[in-house]
This record gives C-alpha cells, structure tokens and sequence, in this order.
C-alpha cells in the first residue's frame, strides 16, 4: 500500500511537469495563429489556441445538454417515457414501498386506521392491487370499515392471480356476520379454485356437514385424502361417520333398502363406530336377516361395549322371556369380560331372572370401585332382591344419585355432554368429536334412575327392579332422612 500510495505522488508530479513543460514549449516556440473574421483578425498564439479550443468544446458540451434536456422536458410534457418521468417514478415507488411496509408495520401492530391510511397511499403511488388490495381490506376489516374491505375483495376478484384470495376473504367475511348459506356457495367457489387448500377444505367440510350435505362432505373428505392432509385410518373412520348421518337422515319407518345398506356401508367402514353397528342391525332386522345382526352387533361389541348396541341386541328377539335373553346375551357376555360394560349388562339380565346371588357376583366390585349411577341401581336392586332391609337398599339407592353417570358422549373440544351421537358438537361445530367416555366432573348431568335399568325395562319387571322405581319417586332428602 505504501509503494502504491508513493508511485501515485511520482505519477501525479511527473504530470504536472509535462503540462508545464508542454506550455512552456509552446509558448517559447514563437509560432502564432492568424483568425480573420468579418473584417476583423485575431493572432492567437499556441497556448491560447490550446485553451480556446478547450473553451469551445466546453460550449458545445453544454449546448448539446440543455437542448437535450429542453427535449426530454417536452417529451416529459407529452407523456412520453424520459429520464424525467423515470425519475419521478422511482421516486414514487420508492415511496409507495415505504408506505405498504409502513401499512404491514402498522397493521401487526394493531393500529388499524394507520395501517389503512398508509395502505391506501400505497395503493395510489404504486398501482400494483395484487400487492396493495390485499393490505387495504385486512386494514379496513380491523378497523371496522366492512364495506371498504368487501370492495377491496371484490377488486380481487377481477384478477386470475388474485381470485382465491378475494374469494377467501369474502367467505371469512359471511362466516363473520353469520350468513352461511352464502359462505357454503363462496367455500365451493374457493374449493373449485384451490382443491388441495387445507383450510378450504377444513370450512367447506365444516358447512357441508352444518347444511346436511353429507355426500357433499364425502367428496371434499376425499379430497383431503387425496391431498394427503388427512391420514387413511382417520379419513376411514370420518368417511364412515358421513356414511351414517347420510343414512340417518333418510331412515325410518318407511325406509328403503337403499337407504338401509347405507347405514350398513357405514358399519363396514368402521366397524367400532357404535351409532352406524346399531344401525347396521336394525337395517338387517328390517330384512329379516337376525344372523348377520347379531354377528354386526358381536363385532362392535368386542371393539367397544355399549349401552345402546346391548339395546339393540335385544330388539332382535323383543318378547323373549328373561332367562331366554340371558341365554341369547352370552354371545355379548362372554366378550371382553374384563369390561365394566360387560359385567354391568350380565349383572342386570340375571337381576331380571330374579337370581340375585349369581347377579352379585357378575356385578363384582364395579359399585366400589368405580360407583356410577347405573352400578348403584344395579346393587340397590340385587340388595333388595336378597331381602336386605329397606335402610340399606335406600342407601345404595341415595348413593346413586349424587354419583358420576359414567361414559357418555362427550366432544372432546368442548366437553360438552350429549344424550345421542351426533357427527358435529352442536355447542362447537367440531367434526367427529364425540367420543363415550367419562366427562369431566363439572358436566356430569344426573339423570333419572329409571334410565338406568334400559334392559330391565324391556323384560317382565322383578321386585328389584319395582323396588328401585319405587326410590325413585322420592326427593334426594326423602331418601337421605329414610337411610338415616
């Protein structure tokens, strides 16, 4: 650096001296220049020639530019592209940036009506909606300016690029205010443009469902598969809850076969969904066809015991006699026997053949170990079919009432409690979220203990079970004040 710096200084030096060497030459060498213009004549010598010439190349540089710039300035005018109109436009989208990331800026940090001020000088100063637009309607939304933002949408809409979103905010918009109809009408829209749009999927699914479109919400469930959002096992089991609601809507008395093989369908697709086996069997039943209701019921009862298969395992054969149903319920007793489901069941059809020893011992200790309603009226029963004295029978009977109910559909969002499946929580609008199980403590909701004995009430009833019936119309402090 410091021989660069060195040979620099030598090189500037040895410059000047040969510019002063050169005047010096010239005007040492005695020749002159002779100008004759208009009469009138000029002798200039060498070095002044040298810098007249420079002077006149300094003139005509200068010249050449301002008429240049005269021109540009006339084009500018005219609305040609110049320098100047370059310049300008730079200069405006220079500040049109600024004022889009201001807006972006202001708006994350929730100053709404700053970020709409700020975006819709960007959007004068750039030109550029597929930019700007956007910021104006999400800025206009939080503000609260809704028609401001539903016109920023709908300038979206007039762009290939831009449509899904200006679709998409639209939707968001009627989801806002309430107005489904027209939300399901813009989530087909959005699906149609975007079918692989996870979201898109999720709400137009969600309105489906809300609507009753079941084979609607079958074809977008398939799309989520073939999108790959959405795992096999699950998109079975959710296919298969669709399949039942779109079987349920049209059965009844006067069902057709058709709509009977739906809910069928839906028991193969996901043999352990407890609400489709019941159906599949009272489809079966409705054709005649006992052999393969039982074997549908079986099924689902070795994946999960429930109370409303066991109903529907009776209703097979209605006017059967107790000891007869006893005999007919082994195919479900002797199944995951380890299950509470499954003792409480065999405890309650013994009570009904009033043998009330083998009952105890079928019962064993669920009423202790885990005192629900249900195996409370069942032990109040047998206690009472064994001859124990009214103060115990109505001690049991009082326990009952202040216990837990035991599993129940329950959304596992909301833990909201409901009486009957359904495919979407009405409290939340979740899909597929009812799941039996026990609720938490705050939404147990006690029922009356006549609900408790579902299979007893179907049979002849014992002197248990009108012992428990008997409880059952008393007060909650009846009872206390009796069992004390």
């Amino acid at each position: 650096m410091m021989l660069w710096s060195l040979a620099k200084v030598v090189l500037f030096v040895l410059a000047i001296a040969a510019l002063a060497f050169g005047a010096s030459f010239l005007s040492e060498s005695g020749s002159a220049m002779r100008i004759m213009v208009a009469g009138w004549e000029f002798t200039i010598g060498p070095l002044q020639a040298v810098v007249l010439g420079l002077l006149l190349f300094a003139v005509v540089w200068v010249t050449l530019k301002v008429l240049g710039f005269l021109a540009a300035t006339f084009r500018f005018l005219n609305g040609d592209e110049t320098a100047i109109s370059r310049y300008f436009d730079r200069n405006r989208e220079r500040k049109g940036y600024k004022a889009l990331s201001e807006g972006m800026m202001a708006l994350a940090s929730g100053e709404a009506r700053l970020a709409l001020s700020r975006a819709q000088t960007a959007e004068r100063l750039l030109g550029k909606p597929e930019l700007t637009t956007l910021l104006v309607a999400q800025a206009a939304e939080a503000s609260g300016d809704h028609a401001r933002a539903t016109e920023a949408y709908k300038t979206l809409l007039q762009d290939d690029a831009t449509r899904f979103v200006g679709v998409r905010g639209l939707l968001q918009q009627k989801l806002a205010e309430g107005d489904r109809e027209t939300a399901l009408k813009l989530a087909e829209k959005a699906f149609e443009l975007r079918p692989r749009h996870g979201e898109t999927q999720d709400t137009l699914l969600r309105l489906q469902s809300d609507a009753g479109d079941w084979s609607g919400a079958r074809t977008t469930l398939g799309a989520k598969l073939k999108a790959g959002t959405l795992p096999k096992d699950v998109y079975r089991r959710r296919d298969a809850v669709l399949a039942l609601q779109q079987a349920r809507t049209v059965i009844d008395d006067d069902a057709s076969i058709e709509a009977r093989e739906a809910a069928i369908e839906a028991n193969k697709l996901s043999p352990d969904l407890i609400p489709a086996a019941a159906m599949a069997a009272r489809g079966y039943l409705a054709k005649g066809d006992k052999k393969n209701a039982t074997r549908v019921l079986k099924k689902a009862w070795e994946a999960m015991p429930h109370p409303d298969l066991a109903a529907a395992f009776a209703g097979i054969e209605p006017d059967e006699q107790p000891r007869d149903r006893l005999a007919r319920f082994k195919a479900l007793t002797s199944l995951r026997t380890d299950s509470d489901e499954t003792k409480m069941l065999h405890a309650e059809l013994l009570v009904a053949t009033e043998d009330f020893p083998a009952a105890r011992r079928a019962l064993g200790d669920v009423a202790t170990r885990h005192p629900t309603q249900r195996a409370l009226a069942v032990l109040a029963a047998i206690a009472r079919g064994e001859g124990a004295e009214d103060a115990a029978v109505r001690a049991i009977v009082a326990q009952a009432i202040t216990a837990p109910r035991g599993p129940q559909w329950c959304c596992d969002k909301c833990q909201t409690v409901r009486p009957t499946w359904h495919p979407v929580c009405e409290n939340c609008g979740s899909f597929d979220s009812l799941s039996w199980r026990e609720p938490p403590a705050s939404a147990h909701t006690p029922p009356g203990l006549a609900e408790l004995l579902p299979l007893l009430q179907s049979a002849k009833p014992s002197e248990a079970v009108a012992a428990v019936e008997e409880v059952e119309a008393e007060t909650p402090d009846e009872i206390l004040r009796r069992a004390n």
